[in-house]
């Protein structure tokens, strides 16, 4: 195996797989390493239906090796450093690889120590994700098994990999709930960080509505710091009309916890991180051992996705800083644009091709209705079909549940989509 590549990716999930396999259909003959420890690939998306009974784990799984573009390295290892002067990447294997040109496509990182008793909880006492793979399934357990009570579903203060998963697997629940007459019985929680539903004014208006259906409280700038799982209990952080914070108490029957997101760690410590938030040289590295506002994200213009200080580094997914929806829908928009800007670098020349900052969000809002979201930086609707997509559709939840992932495995992946 090479220890040089015209095009170094770091990341082997949709962004990084997408990208390496359209940049060989562009360029075939092009020297290209993926650098990805993982024997699995997951088609993220699905969790929420996991979560929800309406699809199979096992679905969502595949092994990695088969989703490797052909003509592209696997090196299978970790990205630990980076030496941006001399363009090498070094390994946790202690292996180093230089570049010409360097993609960075990490993904996300779920930050369960920011919530103090979270992950040791998970998995019982109600206490879940469809974050993990591991606990989407017993989502649907909790799911199904609850008989009345509180049902909280939480959504954190930090940007997060499909925004709209919190809801969805709420709305489901809740729809569920209604359609086995304990809906009447229980009080769903919404507890956001944030202070809107959504924030493209359109959609949120519709979102409310489902909200009232299903009568589910709203609590806005509530951030989970605790969850004593034993006790049933979530804890949350708010501040008064004077702006001085206080913990909340709110006892569960089950809670569905999304977890505060950043930047991988790697990606902090490194140079490609935004300066005013990459990882402090005088912090210990160890996870949770810095402050949290510290995200990470990477560097890149937002139109262009090329780095702001090094030109030979591109990046796009959700470990970019550009301000779009992290989602997979954005990450098919993106890498056609990091793609041609890459190859008009190679050339010597200025990138031409400019992200609009597109991003959908599928929001699920019961079994058989889905409203799909579209909107570009501005929070503008920009919206593929020839109808409303605020409204509920049972043509929009066939979408989600079958013809994106086809899409996804057949298309996305092989870099003709």
């Amino acid at each position: 195996m090479s220890k040089h590549y015209e095009i170094l990716v770091v990341g082997g999930g949709n962004a990084g797989i997408s990208s390496a396999a359209q940049l060989l259909r562009k360029k075939p003959g092009l020297k290209i390493g993926i650098i990805e420890p993982s024997e699995k690939h997951y088609y993220q998306p699905a969790w929420t239906l996991v979560g929800g009974g309406a699809y199979k784990m096992e679905a969502t799984i595949r092994d990695q090796k088969d989703c490797m573009p052909k003509g592209a390295d696997w090196i299978k290892d970790a990205a630990e450093s980076f030496d941006a002067d001399n363009n090498v990447v070094k390994c946790t294997s202690g292996d180093e690889y230089s570049y010409d040109v360097l993609i960075l496509t990490p993904g996300i990182q779920l930050d369960w120590h920011k919530i103090k008793g979270a992950k040791e909880s998970l998995g019982k006492n109600g206490v879940t994700t469809n974050y993990m793979p591991q606990y989407a399934p017993y989502t649907w357990e909790t799911i199904r098994n609850f008989k009345r009570g509180n049902a909280i579903f939480t959504n954190p203060n930090t940007p997060i990999k499909c925004g709209g998963a919190p809801q969805k697997i709420m709305y489901l629940a809740s729809d569920y709930f209604r359609k086995n007459g304990i809906l009447s019985r229980t009080n769903v929680h919404f507890y956001s960080g944030g202070g809107v539903i959504f924030g493209v004014e359109k959609y949120a208006k519709s979102l409310l509505e489902v909200v009232n259906r299903y009568g589910i409280k709203l609590h806005y700038k509530h951030n989970l710091v605790e969850i004593k799982g034993d006790e049933k209990i979530a804890i949350f952080e708010t501040t008064d009309e004077h702006g001085k914070s206080f913990l909340v108490e709110q006892p569960f029957d089950m809670i569905h916890v999304t977890p505060p997101q950043s930047a991988p760690d790697f990606i902090k410590r490194s140079p490609f991180a935004i300066p005013d938030t990459a990882w402090p040289a005088d912090t210990p590295k160890i996870p949770g051992q810095f402050s949290d506002g510290y995200l990470g994200w990477i560097d890149v213009d937002k139109y262009t996705l090329q780095h702001n200080r090094y030109p030979n580094v591109f990046a796009c997914g959700d470990a970019a800083n550009t301000p779009n929806a992290k989602t997979g829908a954005a990450i098919r928009k993106q890498v056609p644009v990091m793609v041609g800007n890459i190859l008009t670098y190679m050339s010597k020349k200025s990138p031409v091709h400019k992200y609009n900052g597109y991003g959908s969000c599928p929001l699920v809002t019961g079994y058989g209705k889905l409203i799909l979201a579209e909107f570009d930086y501005n929070n503008q609707p920009i919206e593929t079909f020839p109808f409303d997509q605020s409204k509920e559709r049972w043509s929009m939840w066939m979408l989600k549940k079958h013809i994106l992932p086809w899409l996804y495995w057949n298309k996305i992946l092989k870099g003709t989509a």
